[in-house]
C-alpha cells in the first residue's frame, strides 16, 4: 500500500519517462510534489524500491526504473528509446552499455552521450545523442564514450568550454586522474581526482573553482580522461 505522496511520485516518474524517455531531476520531483528539500524525495524513492515499484540502477546520475504502477501491480510499460546514463555502473541487470565500434581503418565510432560538467555539477544527459569518429590512438582497451564539455573549470588541464573528451569506462581511478564523477547519485561533473584517508576530493583546474570534498559514499568514479577532440 503506498502513501498519497508516494503513489503521486511515482505517477510523476512514469509520466515523464514516457514523455520524455529520462526520469526527472531530484529537482523536479520536488518541484512537482511541492516538498522543501530533496530530502523528502529521497525518502520516497526509497520507500518505493522497498515496496518494489522503482529500481535504482546503481552508479547512475538519474537512473531509476519503473517496475509496476500501483493499480493491480502491473508492469509499467517503456519507451522503447530510453539510453543509458552517462554515468555507468555494474551489480545487478542493467541498460546496455555504450561501446566503441569500427567504421573503418582509420577511424572508431564512439557514442557521445551528452554534456559534462567542467564547472559546478549539473544533472548528467542520459540521451546517447549522435556518435563521433576517433583516431584509434585516442583509445584504450575496454569500453569507451564520449562527452561534451560545459564550463571552463578545468581550462588549466587543456580542457576548454565546448571540447569532447574521450572517457574510458572503469570505476576506480588513481590520484591524479582526470574523471568523470557521479556525487551523490544525481550529478556529473569532469575534475581531478584526488584522494586522501576516506575522504575525497575533487579538485578543478581553475582557480576560481573551489575543490570540493566529499565522503567515500557520496563520490562514484563512472570513468577517466583518456582524449580530447577540440573543433576550432
Amino acid at each position: 500500500m503506498l502513501t498519497q505522496k508516494q503513489k503521486e511520485l511515482l505517477l510523476f516518474i512514469h509520466e515523464r519517462m514516457q514523455a520524455d524517455g529520462v526520469p526527472p531531476s531530484f529537482d523536479e520531483m520536488k518541484d512537482a510534489l511541492d516538498l522543501k528539500s530533496k530530502s523528502g524525495i529521497h525518502r520516497l524513492i526509497t520507500a518505493l524500491v522497498e515496496r518494489g515499484f522503482i529500481r535504482r540502477l546503481p552508479h547512475r546520475a538519474r537512473a531509476i526504473e519503473v517496475i509496476k504502477l500501483p493499480e493491480g501491480g502491473e508492469s509499467a510499460p517503456r519507451k522503447g528509446g530510453f539510453q543509458p546514463s552517462v554515468i555507468e555502473g555494474s551489480g545487478r541487470r542493467e541498460l546496455a552499455q555504450p561501446t566503441s565500434v569500427t567504421i573503418d581503418a582509420r577511424t572508431v565510432s564512439v557514442p557521445v552521450m551528452g554534456r559534462i560538467a567542467a564547472g559546478t555539477p549539473i544533472s548528467a544527459i542520459q540521451n546517447h545523442t549522435h556518435d563521433i569518429a576517433c583516431p584509434p590512438d585516442l583509445l584504450t582497451s575496454g569500453e569507451h564514450f564520449a562527452l561534451e564539455v560545459k564550463g571552463d573549470s578545468m581550462i588549466e588541464a587543456g580542457i576548454h568550454d565546448g571540447d569532447t573528451v574521450i572517457i574510458r569506462r572503469c570505476d576506480t581511478a588513481e590520484n591524479g586522474d582526470i574523471v568523470v564523477a557521479l556525487v551523490e547519485h544525481e550529478e556529473a561533473t569532469l575534475k581531478r581526482l584526488r584522494k586522501k584517508g576516506t575522504t575525497i576530493a575533487l579538485e578543478a583546474a581553475n582557480p576560481e573553482f573551489k575543490t570540493r570534498i566529499f565522503g567515500p559514499d557520496q563520490v562514484d568514479i563512472q570513468g577517466r580522461l583518456v582524449g580530447l577532440i577540440r573543433r576550432y
